[in-house]
């Protein structure tokens, strides 16, 4: 085989190399870390809301009031993050 023939079949497995690579740039990611990522998206949008009910219900003496209101706040919050996530994961 000549230097010539050499280089040409080189550059051709760079080439097809280069392709192999970027066409791999899409990234899957596993089962375990999608459903980590869902649920706290859930779990951290619902610890938010309650925080905040717990500091304005010291902040007004409505002590149960505000904590129930922006638990619940927050769980529909984590629910519309998740659905919002799950329709993006899908594309």
């Amino acid at each position: 085989m000549s230097k010539d023939q050499f280089k040409t079949r080189l550059e051709i497995a760079k080439k097809k190399a280069l392709k192999r690579t970027s066409g791999n740039k899409k990234h899957n990611p596993s089962p375990i870390g999608t459903a980590f990522k869902l649920s706290t998206e859930l779990v951290s949008a619902v610890v938010v809301g309650t925080i905040i009910g717990f500091i304005l219900d010291k902040t007004f003496g409505t002590k149960p009031w505000l904590i129930l209101i922006f638990f619940f706040v927050g769980v529909i919050a984590g629910i519309t993050n998740v659905i919002k996530s799950a329709k993006n994961m899908q594309k």
